[in-house]
């Protein structure tokens, strides 16, 4: 069976606090070379992305509130504004995962909702994808997490940070798909390091992937191998 390119629905992620200018230059170099979906960034180096990327049909795709989640609705609105207005078309925010622990679901759709609200008026083909880290959530928080995402105007559900104890499943990914269904995208992240990890995530519905740039590679140089 011929393997799959899964490059167009990558987003290689350099989010570690200690990345340089010279390995997010590598980064973007190998974006372009095999195209990638996009290059996720921390907000400081958003505008950087963008220059490196202008002109090859890159996204550059910016982290908000991240990656705990907890910071206001208002910063995680400014901060996307703000991301937006340095070149990001794809901004993936942090859910406030204390405020689903409440069941205060009216403040998980304000918090999405804000960052909705600040991007998409300055740009309409900016796509948002909501966070849920799903290790820390029950089944019914997830479907509601979803739930809300969704009713907030998000363009994508996301599974995880990479951050915390675990990332993806394939049980989180087909429920989360189910929640959803085709109405808007489902993000596998947080444990897609192989090439068999691309082909089980969407299998189980998954319609973009996560990864790091070492994770990227291998997936896309595994897809050229016989």
């Amino acid at each position: 069976m011929e393997k799959k390119n899964f490059a167009s629905i990558l987003d290689c992620a350099m989010l570690e606090p200690e990345t340089t200018l010279k390995q997010l230059e590598e980064i973007c170099l190998n974006a372009v070379k095999y195209g990638y979906a996009a290059v996720a960034v921390m907000p400081y180096r958003v505008k950087q992305a963008a220059k490196l990327l202008e002109g090859s049909g890159i996204r550059v795709c910016a982290a908000i509130g991240f990656p705990f989640g907890m910071t206001s609705s208002a910063a995680k609105a400014f901060e996307a504004s703000q991301a937006v207005n340095d070149g990001a078309l794809d901004v993936d925010m942090v859910i406030n995962v204390g405020a689903i622990k409440d069941n205060n679901f009216d403040d998980v759709y304000n918090d999405i909702k804000g960052v909705v609200d600040a991007t998409k008026s300055k740009a309409k083909n900016v796509v948002v994808k909501v966070i849920l880290e799903t290790c820390l959530l029950s089944d019914e928080e997830k479907i509601k997490a979803c739930e809300t995402a969704l009713k907030a105007g998000a363009d994508f559900v996301k599974t995880s940070t990479g951050f915390n104890k675990d990332g993806a499943t394939v049980h989180d990914i087909e429920l989360m798909k189910k929640t959803v269904g085709d109405r808007i995208g489902v993000k596998a992240a947080g444990r897609v390091r192989t090439y068999e990890d691309a082909v089980a995530f969407t299998q189980a519905g998954s319609t973009r992937l996560g990864c790091s740039a070492r994770s990227a590679l291998e997936i896309v140089n595994s897809a050229m191998v016989d």
